[in-house]
């Protein structure tokens, strides 16, 4: 077996080991969905007259696949780094593109399983979520934030050393920016200010793609606009991630 494959092969095993974990990565973003589903349920965004759920919906699911891109990645470094696995990986002709494709591999098939389950979900008559013909351009919009995410994520794995601190440093990064890129609540209905704040962050590009995929009011040039800001992020992280990357924890 090659080095990639034996470092996702580990990866894997590392992932579904436990079990709680499993669970609440794709639990958590479905919790959102029933409690912001109920509360409102039968209403609609009055400038377009669509449901609120055709926007919350992408926008929770936006912020799921990315949390657990950031969560996953950050607290898998920390954790090797901590056991001396890397050091030990280090030691041999494994390159570090290899542990990092590892991980890719592993959250690109999180998110998808994530993706795939939450739209199930959200279709239900309880929330009503409607999908129009162009949810397809989704699909690229979503590998380009796991690439984003994961890369912010290796950077926190690569600095913090123990899992309160990764906790800690993701949380920071993730939940503010939920709010401020309409993962809650649509964009459409908030201030043009906090619109523009969405613009800069990576989140916002994620909710604005998937937004307008499900909702029918994405074509190719929006698609291109979504992915091309996710690649800036992920490319100004992923040279960070390399720069900032450590073997052990004494390094």
């Amino acid at each position: 077996m090659s080095a990639y494959g034996a470092l996702t092969a580990a990866s894997y095993r590392a992932s579904v080991r436990d079990r709680t974990t499993v669970f609440f990565t794709f639990a958590f973003p479905l919790i959102f969905l029933v409690v912001f589903g109920l509360i409102f349920r039968g209403k609609t965004v009055e400038a377009s007259g669509r449901g609120y759920i055709d926007y919350i919906a992408p926008g929770v699911l936006s912020w799921g696949v990315g949390n657990a891109a950031v969560f996953g990645v950050a607290f898998t470094l920390m954790q090797w780094r901590r056991d001396d696995l890397l050091r030990l990986v280090r030691m041999t002709p494994t390159p570090l593109t290899s542990v990092l494709a590892s991980r890719y591999v592993i959250a690109l098939v999180v998110g998808a399983v994530q993706a795939a389950l939450f739209i199930g979900v959200a279709l239900l008559p309880p929330f009503g979520l409607r999908l129009d013909a162009t949810w397809p351009l989704a699909l690229p919009v979503l590998v380009c934030g796991i690439t984003a995410f994961l890369a912010i994520g290796m950077v926190i794995g690569s600095r913090a050393d123990t899992p309160e601190a990764v906790a800690a440093v993701a949380n920071c990064v993730m939940v503010p920016m939920a709010f401020l890129s309409g993962s809650f609540y649509p964009l459409d209905a908030m201030p043009s200010w906090l619109r523009s704040v969405s613009n800069v962050l990576p989140l916002g590009y994620l909710n604005d793609g998937v937004a307008k995929a499900v909702t029918g009011r994405a074509d190719l040039a929006s698609t291109a606009v979504a992915c091309g800001g996710l690649a800036v992020f992920a490319l100004v992280f992923g040279v960070l991630a390399l720069k900032t990357f450590r073997w052990s924890n004494e390094s």
